[in-house]
């Protein structure tokens, strides 16, 4: 992942923030931290880290001159311990509890002794055991190998881009309700410009997206306004 691109979850989190307040909403909720369902969770990363990296700070390596490899192990063993830890089954009696090694090793394929050993050695599996394992889990082989930032990052984008397309449909549906409620010959052209302007400034903040969309409908305002001059002509 990190050949691809440079993650910036702060960057991320910040035009997640942008299209919340644009649609009235409140980010804390959608950029909650903690909990079931939060960042922390989704990540899995530990909550002052995920706190970290939206402030937009570098994530903190334990020892400068660590082993890369050694790291990505370590790494991997964390997330599935995390894994284990925070998805939890629901016992027949109805109560919460950890999948025991024996169901998680028969899910990736591989034996609960094998398993076991991997957690107290510290040394990851392959990466066909380790995708089983994540899968198990309903997750991808990303959560487990993804460094601290794009780990984060991949969970805001997924965020951002599902806001994104709500943005847009919603625009839309409000431009198509303009049309439908304006009289014969109402400027559905214009709105058209305005709302295609609209939907391509939608992830942009709004005090760069607001100038430009009302010069948009200023420019608009003006040709229906001639057009009525000609008109009456």
């Amino acid at each position: 992942m990190s050949d691809r691109f440079t993650a910036d979850p702060a960057g991320t989190a910040r035009r997640i923030t942008s299209l919340l307040e644009r649609a009235g909403l409140e980010p804390e909720d959608v950029l909650r931290v903690e909990g079931e369902g939060g960042l922390a969770y989704a990540s899995g990363l530990a909550e002052e880290e995920v706190r970290g990296l939206l402030r937009g700070e570098l994530p903190q390596s334990d020892d400068g001159g660590a082993d890369p490899v050694e790291e990505r192990h370590s790494r991997v063993v964390a997330r599935i311990v995390f894994l284990r830890r925070t998805r939890l089954r629901t016992a027949p009696d109805g109560q919460r509890r950890t999948h025991s090694l024996a169901e998680i090793a028969a899910g990736a394929g591989t034996s609960a002794q094998w398993l076991d050993k991997m957690i107290k050695t510290g040394k990851a599996p392959n990466l066909d055991h380790a995708a089983g394992i994540a899968r198990f889990f309903g997750e991808s082989i990303e959560f487990l190998v993804a460094p601290p930032a794009e780990a984060l990052d991949r969970v805001l984008q997924l965020i951002h881009k599902d806001l994104l397309e709500r943005t847009v449909a919603r625009q839309d549906e409000d431009i198509q309700r303009l049309r439908d409620s304006g009289p014969s010959g109402s400027p559905g052209a214009d709105l058209g410009v305005v709302g295609y302007a609209a939907r391509a400034l939608a992830d942009v903040p709004d005090d760069t997206a607001q100038p430009i969309i009302a010069l948009i409908e200023s420019i608009a305002r003006r040709s229906r306004e001639e057009r009525a001059r000609e008109g009456g002509a």
